[in-house]
């Protein structure tokens, strides 16, 4: 899968494989310039926005697996965010920190299980409260399994629903980090800074942010949904037989959606 993006030299859009360490080493067709792309976008971001983009080309099935996987993703990047946050309040060196972080994280690198253990502990502590988000029905875990692991094919408002689930679940825990997903952030700037450092002369570094959903509600224009009082909740679902929840994350997912669907069009799409 590609993106478009545009040489610094001669302004000819040239496609560039999305590399996993955002790193892109490239050279323009047109000019021959070279150029290096580092797109600062987190893992789980990449792969929300890409079953985003298998959605909206009415690619269901495949959507799911790139939601499924971005919830995961994003569980890593909560306990890394949390490591390294507690680390700086204790005034430990960030590359220590870092180093043991990485450490540890090779323990459970290979067991979705294990990780999601330890987010749950590492939201307990941060929090001080339970994650009682961690149900099969708050994650769409049988839904997932039944699509990913069973082969069953969904329709379209099945895979909105869990879509819409998935992106408010993170866009909350986002919000609950705060400033502290700035230190999980940190760690891809340290990254992109190595890189840069031994490139060749000549070489023009770009930094791009992509359209994506969970940017815009941090950074963009997105305004928040109030969520509606209890007695209109239940008067709603009384009516119409609509669990509150689910039209909440809807009302949610489509306003994001709204807002960047139609840059996500260019976002690894065909030339």
């Amino acid at each position: 899968m590609d993106f478009p993006t545009t040489c610094p030299q001669c302004a000819h859009v040239n496609r560039a494989e999305f590399a996993d360490s955002s790193v892109h080493d490239l050279r323009c067709a047109r000019c021959g310039a070279r150029y290096c792309v580092l797109v600062r976008k987190q893992k789980f971001e990449v792969l929300f926005d890409l079953g985003t983009r298998a959605l909206m080309d009415g690619y269901a099935r495949e959507a799911v697996a790139s939601f499924a996987a971005a919830l995961e993703r994003f569980f890593e990047f909560y306990v890394r965010a949390f490591a390294l946050e507690q680390a700086a309040g204790r005034e430990r060196p960030f590359e220590e920190a870092l180093s043991a972080l990485e450490g540890t994280w090779r323990h459970v690198s290979s067991q979705s299980e294990r990780q999601l253990g330890m987010f749950a502990l590492a939201y307990l502590l941060r929090e001080g409260r339970e994650p009682d988000f961690l149900t099969p029905k708050g994650l769409g875990t049988d839904f997932r399994n039944r699509v990913i692991h069973r082969g069953a094919l969904p329709t379209r408002a099945e895979v909105d629903a869990y879509a819409a689930g998935v992106f408010t679940l993170i866009d909350r825990l986002l919000t609950e980090l705060g400033a502290g997903a700035a230190h999980a952030e940190l760690v891809q700037e340290q990254a992109f800074a190595a890189h840069v450092r031994g490139l060749p002369d000549g070489v023009t570094v770009v930094f791009e942010e992509h359209p994506g959903m969970f940017r815009a509600r941090r950074f963009g224009t997105l305004s928040p949904i109030p969520k509606p009082a209890k007695a209109q909740l239940q008067a709603a679902q009384s009516a119409s037989g609509v669990n509150d929840a689910r039209a909440f994350q809807q009302a949610l997912f489509e306003q994001a959606l709204a807002e960047r669907g139609s840059l996500l069009r260019g976002f690894k799409s065909s030339p």
